[in-house]
């Protein structure tokens, strides 16, 4: 017998639909769906009992997490997508049209399509629970919202706030979304239900949104609300460089249902939507979603399952041990206990904790109470008393291969036999580091990206004698303080310095060349990097850069040799915005590039080259050794190394990361292209023997 998704009890006079899609964690929608739904509604038109409706949730913990996105792979047109969105609008229509008042009663992820099916609804009540969470983030995969939601929202909300949160895929929390008037009510999960069959016993709410002055100025009429477009289309034009066609297509959905009526409105949407699904950026950032929705179904590595962790210990309250411990006592949720050889290291760290976490406090993302017992998890010592507990320790000392062994031995001697060490190198070999520790297999690398609590890549450097328990345990910690990890081979650079150096390396050529440091920055952020590689390079530590560079040279080869001008910057003390001196002016609001660097390297800036070349003379070197890290076993997969670049460096994500951007390019097409850059500028752009192999053989990475 089939089972469905769909059941219908009576409580005296309330109908109480319940969706629980089986054999899933979450509920999803699915154009399958429609039949059921419309059988539903014919039995409850023809049912004169009912005179209201509550829809909600069978899953514990979650409304509708979103429509199935697999249904988009099997489209093969537009117009198939196009009559994907056209049925799932005339499905909420149905809904709307219901002559009864239907309210959805909201605990958990209510996003996407499970939002749109919640605006067709006539209210809404949510839990009060932190699991609540309300947005449309369709734009984060290429697409729009498909099934009447760039109607409905902006009706409901506001013009501004729709559009903040659809060209964001902002998701709000219960508090935000009851003050934006997208939700009626907000209660515990404990009187949900009830709440919403006592909404459903009033009638259709009236939804009459309060407005300030401003806000009726700029929406109540034409100019006003060409007006915020305007401004909506300029800011996201500055941000997206035309990377993204979403965006610009939703703007115009909108504006179209808002100036010739809702239906025209809904046309544009299913039209708009089909073609989305079919652009190259919506494939890339659709594989991107795959991709790391299968990562975090592996649970185990390589069989072995995670040790429990109950406390943490970090060696070092600097800026990268601070941010360690701040992310495991804010989202693992872990006591964290910070040693450092001073008092200042410790307070600095606890310091920093409270200026991320205040911030949320005043916005009422979080409560006082909740910053306290969030900040009560991190404690400190200058020794190693209380280290006697922990289960794992994150090192994040300076890059010293001796002071590292030496952090071993101590951790040894003083936390239990079972304690992970987990050094956050960038560069050093974790095998070095691990040389003489009694037990090597708990030794491995954990290398997070700065800053720590924005960056959402961590690498996972296991080296030959690392026990697999020990791997999964640090994926493990790594996920529950809200990375996204990847387990790479134990070689100079590990995967993401390695292939960002000679990225880096080619762009301060450029500048030797006599490009501008602007020019630079701005043709790789037209390109799509979130900034420039001298940015980048300032951001780093020019010091930390060119430290790097003779470890990578030295085991890899002289196309990691970076340029002599790195010793005439380190000479003067450049050494980037740590210090306030590198490429950039620290000093003035607007950051301009720091003419003096030009004297200094004996230049005279001249814009010759065009953005593309520069772009891809850079990105070319990138893509070469990614493909040579993959060959080597640095990654494991294609998979892992797009999800490294774009996680750790800010790889395009409408690309789909390196590799599946020279998938969908065509192997062959990269060849060709790093042969003709060899011919022009020189043999570092010659193409890899891996990459030759696909090219010929005609076999690709996905």
């Amino acid at each position: 017998m089939t089972q469905t998704t769909f059941s219908l009890r009576n409580e005296e006079g309330i109908g109480i639909i319940t969706m629980d899609v089986p054999g899933e964690r979450m509920n999803t929608l699915r154009a399958s769906f429609a039949t059921e739904i419309r059988s539903l509604l014919e039995q409850i038109r023809a049912d004169g009992a009912i005179k209201g409706l509550v829809l909600c949730s069978g899953k514990p913990d979650s409304f509708v997490a979103g429509a199935d996105v697999h249904m988009l792979a099997a489209c093969q047109s537009a117009e198939e997508a196009e009559a994907l969105a056209r049925a799932g609008q005339d499905m909420f229509n149905e809904l709307e049209a219901l002559a009864v008042p239907l309210i959805a009663a909201i605990h958990g992820p209510c996003l996407g399509g499970g939002l749109e099916l919640a605006l067709a609804c006539h209210g809404r009540v949510c839990s009060d629970d932190d699991i609540t969470r309300l947005g449309l983030p369709e734009v984060q995969l290429g697409l729009l919202p498909g099934s009447g939601g760039t109607q409905r929202l902006p009706r409901l909300v506001g013009l501004t706030r729709a559009l903040d949160m659809m060209l964001t895929g902002k998701q709000l929390r219960p508090k935000q979304a009851l003050k934006a008037g997208l939700v009626d009510d907000m209660v515990p999960p404990s009187i949900l239900l009830e709440t919403a069959i006592a909404l459903a016993r009033k009638g259709k709410p009236s939804h009459k949104r309060k407005q300030d002055i401003k806000t009726l100025a700029l929406e109540a009429n034409p100019f006003g609300r060409k007006l915020v477009f305007d401004k909506a289309l300029s800011a996201l034009r500055h941000k997206t460089r035309g990377n993204y066609p979403a965006p610009e297509k939703l703007l115009e959905v909108v504006r179209t249902g808002l100036e010739d009526g809702i239906s025209q409105g809904l046309a544009a949407e299913a039209r708009a939507f089909g073609e989305l699904v079919m652009t190259p950026e919506s494939a890339s950032l659709r594989h991107l979603f795959f991709a790391t929705t299968e990562m975090k179904k592996e649970k185990t590595f390589q069989g072995a399952e995670p040790m429990a962790l109950k406390r943490i210990g970090v060696l070092g309250g600097g800026l990268m041990g601070g941010g360690i411990a701040f992310v495991t006592a804010t989202r693992a949720g872990l006591p964290v206990r910070i040693k450092d050889i001073a008092h200042n290291g410790i307070n600095q760290a606890m310091a920093t904790a409270h200026q991320l976490l205040a911030p949320k406090v005043k916005k009422k993302q979080l409560r006082a109470t909740e910053m306290q017992q969030q900040l009560a998890r991190m404690t400190g010592t200058l020794d190693y008393r209380g280290f006697d507990r922990v289960d794992l320790v994150v090192e994040a000392v300076f890059e010293d291969l001796e002071v590292k062994r030496k952090m071993v031995a101590e951790v040894e001697a003083h936390c239990p036999a079972h304690v992970i060490f987990a050094s956050n190198t960038s560069s050093l070999p974790i095998h070095r580091i691990a040389e003489g520790a009694a037990r090597p297999e708990r030794v491995l690398g954990l290398h997070y990206f700065s800053p720590v609590d924005k960056m959402p890549l961590a690498e996972i450097i296991p080296h030959a004698g690392t026990g697999n328990e020990t791997v999964a345990t640090a994926i493990k910690l790594a996920r529950a303080q809200g990375k996204t990890p990847i387990v790479v081979r134990d070689k100079a650079g590990f995967y993401v310095n390695r292939i960002l150096a000679p990225y880096l390396n080619e762009a301060a050529r450029l500048l030797l060349e006599g490009e501008p440091i602007e020019a630079i920055d701005r043709a790789l952020v037209d390109y799509g990097f979130p900034v420039g590689p001298i940015t980048l390079l300032d951001e780093v530590g020019i010091d930390v850069a060119a430290k790097i560079s003779p470890i990578l040279e030295q085991e890899l080869g002289s196309r990691f040799k970076a340029p002599e001008a790195f010793g005439k910057l380190l000479e003067d003390k450049r050494y980037g915005k740590k210090n306030g001196r590198g490429f950039y002016r620290f000093d003035k609001k607007d950051k301009p590039a720091d003419e003096s660097v030009y004297k200094l390297l004996g230049l005279k800036p001249q814009g010759r080259l065009p953005a593309r070349d520069m772009a891809e003379r850079c990105v070319l070197l990138m893509l070469n050794e990614a493909a040579m890290t993959l060959e080597e076993g640095v990654v494991a997969s294609a998979r892992d190394g797009d999800i490294g670049a774009i996680f750790g460096i800010g790889f395009p994500p409408f690309s789909g990361g390196p590799f599946y951007y020279m998938h969908r390019q065509g192997i062959g097409e990269i060849v060709a292209r790093m042969e003709e850059y060899a011919r022009k500028y020189g043999e570092r752009f010659a193409p890899c023997d891996s990459l030759r192999r696909l090219a010929e053989e005609g076999r690709s990475y996905y």
